[in-house]
């Protein structure tokens, strides 16, 4: 672990995602075969479950209890309401229920465990402690419980994704990943965009998790670990660094499974015109920055309809690790993301594109700048 101002927040933050990694790793095998009272639609019709309430309340539980409550302060996407309804007490039962299973193994992962069990009213007061909006000063966490839930409920790719910004910087990323594969000669297009529930268990190897601090110019990955394995940090970790692919015809490009809130026509368009020839991955969630940031793609493309705003606890880690680990990400226009302006990334051009070189990234914003004209987005 790194040795100056971040030391501990890092230690705390890789050790508190491998726990939830722990804890989503039991959850989605249950989920699927008996979801019940364990998902719920938000707002936007999204799905939220079991697993991204109690992630998001052991993390702020953990950081609070690591650093002081009054030392917290967290941006994170889950709203406990959905939680306080009538309605919902199958739901808010569960998920006490889980986080209470989840804590007594904390000490195993390094991290502090509660006195006893932790109360509905306790639970509830951790996910809305998470109640920051960001900005350009201050400290503060940003969590994605469980990044593309969709992914988690269909038994596929999902990440936990945990990012410290100071300052309107990312300083600190770690992006759990329990359903991708440590070896990469164990990747192919069915592991990472068309995995069924009804394999879960057998066909995924053990997942992993990536961190990385600013400045520091490495990323580094470790296998996901049980409850019962325990953690060593200091012995598990291995440098991850970019593909050193630069012909287009070579790569491959990640971009998202859901057509909902992205234009996969546009991708593709700029695809054919750069050269890239090969069938892209469609992957869950910021699993796709993993596999940049590792060298099993080269490309990560997303340009979102008029109507659809990016969200930073989509992409801070995700962005930290790949810059670390020597990768290039900025909007469409070329521009570096701006976290420091709340919980959206406002001022997007036009989308984010994140790449494993300087020269795959110049071709790529060229081709933008060529396709946009004609596009309908």
């Amino acid at each position: 672990m790194a040795d100056d101002e971040f030391s501990k927040e890092l230690d705390v933050a890789v050790r508190v995602v491998h726990l939830a990694c722990y804890l989503c790793q039991r959850l989605q095998e249950s989920l699927l075969s008996n979801a019940g009272d364990h998902v719920r639609a938000k707002d936007d019709d999204s799905p939220v479950t079991v697993a991204d309430f109690s992630v998001q309340a052991i993390v702020s539980w953990v950081l609070s209890e690591s650093f002081g409550s009054e030392n917290v302060s967290i941006v994170a996407e889950e709203d406990a309401e959905i939680l306080s309804g009538a309605n919902s007490l199958g739901l808010l039962k569960a998920v006490v229920d889980t986080v209470n299973e989840c804590v007594t193994k904390a000490a195993r992962f390094g991290l502090k465990c509660p006195n006893k069990a932790l109360d509905s009213s306790q639970v509830l007061e951790a996910i809305s402690r998470c109640d920051s909006t960001g900005g350009p000063t201050g400290k503060y966490w940003v969590l994605d419980p469980v990044d593309g839930t969709l992914g988690f409920v269909r038994g596929n790719q999902y990440a936990v994704a945990l990012a410290l910004i100071k300052d309107g910087e990312v300083v600190i990323g770690v992006l759990g990943c329990p359903n991708y594969p440590m070896k990469k000669d164990l990747l192919n297009h069915h592991h990472l965009s068309s995995h069924t529930s009804q394999n879960i268990s057998t066909s995924w190897e053990k997942g992993c998790i990536l961190y990385a601090q600013r400045g520091s110019g490495k990323a580094w990955m470790q296998p996901a670990v049980s409850g019962d394995e325990g953690i060593d940090l200091m012995t598990s970790a291995t440098l991850v660094r970019v593909s050193g692919i630069e012909d287009p015809s070579l790569a491959t490009v990640c971009e998202p499974v859901e057509r909902a809130n992205t234009s996969h026509s546009f991708t593709e368009g700029v695809a054919q015109s750069v050269g890239l020839s090969k069938q892209p991955l469609r992957v869950y969630s910021m699993v796709k920055y993993a596999a940049i940031a590792r060298g099993d793609a080269e490309v990560y493309m997303k340009f979102a309809r008029t109507s659809y705003k990016e969200k930073i606890w989509d992409h801070a880690a995700g962005v930290l690790i790949v810059q670390e680990a020597g990768g290039m990400v900025t909007d469409a226009g070329g521009r570096p993301l701006n976290f420091s302006r709340g919980i959206y990334l406002e001022g997007l051009d036009r989308g984010i594109i994140a790449c494993s070189g300087a020269i795959l990234h110049e071709k790529i914003i060229g081709a933008v700048y060529g396709s946009w004209e004609s596009s309908h987005l």
